[in-house]
């Protein structure tokens, strides 16, 4: 119920007040700005940059098998860190079996511009001795002036 102002008359106003809406909008509008960086999946890596690498779009699903080398030695699959290149095996192999036909049977690698080039060519050999023959290598576009 309204309050009539000054010298009118005691008579109900029907004014929507939309102060509330709005201000829970900006609450779910800076929530989602914070949480948004947070749904990445996988680990920070400097990746090299190439003039045209072709984006693949399967690359950011859920059940893509994504290995992260952001130093020498160091290896992730998603968010998960392995201890030596046996554990790193197991484990793609393991989520390349869970996948579904329709799936993509691709092993992707994110390898830091600072990781020696022979250590992502041992990645690359242990997944294909352990039977994997499809690999991509992921690069980011250079932009403009780079």
């Amino acid at each position: 119920m309204g309050m009539g102002g000054g010298g009118s008359s005691g008579g109900l106003t029907s004014e929507i007040n939309v102060t509330p809406m709005v201000d829970i909008m900006l609450v779910l509008l800076i929530i989602f700005m914070v949480v948004t960086p947070l749904l990445q999946s996988g680990v920070a890596v400097t990746l090299p940059k190439g003039k045209n690498p072709d984006e693949d779009p399967n690359i950011v699903k859920d059940t893509a098998v994504v290995v992260a080398i952001p130093s020498d030695g160091v290896y992730y699959v998603g968010r998960d860190i392995m201890q030596g290149k046996d554990r790193l095996v197991q484990t793609i192999q393991t989520r390349m079996t869970a996948l579904k036909p329709s799936d993509p049977h691709v092993v992707y690698i994110k390898s830091g511009t600072n990781v020696n080039y022979g250590e992502v060519v041992n990645v690359i050999d242990a997944i294909r001795e352990a039977g994997i023959d499809q690999i991509g290598l992921v690069a980011d576009k250079k932009k403009a002036g780079e």
